[in-house]
């Protein structure tokens, strides 16, 4: 795998060994990126179940001010440890060992925000919808912030209709990338939101 863009373009990132870890392909990476690219500049950015962590290490190479990954295997953790200082990209980033539930309820008591927040849990775990509540329930979204949840073709994938406005599935091959936009007041089911003006 390489870097796509920015400072770090085309450098290589190692995936942690092993078949528990699902690295997202290149062409995805680049779907993603193009869907929200004038986002990532400064952008406050937590990785969830993070595997190689090659999605936050290519918005801090897009200039994102910051990351925070999370995964629950350790050596994905070590991947992205080796990955970050081999780029350059340690000040600016955080590594949890930890499942995704236990640290989020960290960061809310560390009152700390994202602007935009990557999801990729295993397909088949059920962890979509609790994570995007957990999320919201943790109350440590921006107004605004983006969530990017990349999850097979074949499943639907719901969302608090309260605080996230969905965008249509992006399909790749089998793997399919939605785009959410999180509301603090709530959103309109009248009105469009800000994901459907993709």
């Amino acid at each position: 795998m390489r870097i796509i863009a920015g400072s770090a373009k085309g450098r290589n990132i190692e995936a942690p060994k092993g078949r528990d870890t699902r690295p997202t392909l290149d062409r995805v990476r680049e779907a993603i990126f193009g869907m929200i690219q004038f986002d990532v500049e400064d952008a406050a950015v937590l990785d969830l179940f993070a595997g190689s962590g090659a999605l936050g290490l290519e918005a801090l190479s897009r200039g994102a001010s910051e990351a925070v990954f999370c995964d629950c295997d350790r050596q994905a953790c070590a991947a992205v440890q080796k990955n970050l200082a081999a780029l350059g990209f340690s000040e600016r980033a955080q590594v949890h060992f930890s499942d995704c539930f236990s640290l989020l309820e960290r960061l809310s008591f560390a009152e700390k925000r994202f602007s935009l927040v990557l999801i990729d849990p295993p397909y088949q775990s059920g962890l979509y919808e609790k994570t995007l509540e957990a999320l919201v329930k943790a109350g440590i979204l921006e107004d605004g912030c983006i969530v990017i949840a990349e999850h097979p073709k074949r499943m639907s994938l719901d969302a608090d209709e309260g605080h996230f406005s969905k965008g249509k599935p992006h399909s790749y091959g089998d793997v399919a990338v939605t785009k959410l936009v999180y509301s603090a007041a709530g959103t309109r089911p009248d009105r469009p939101g800000p994901a459907d003006a993709e």
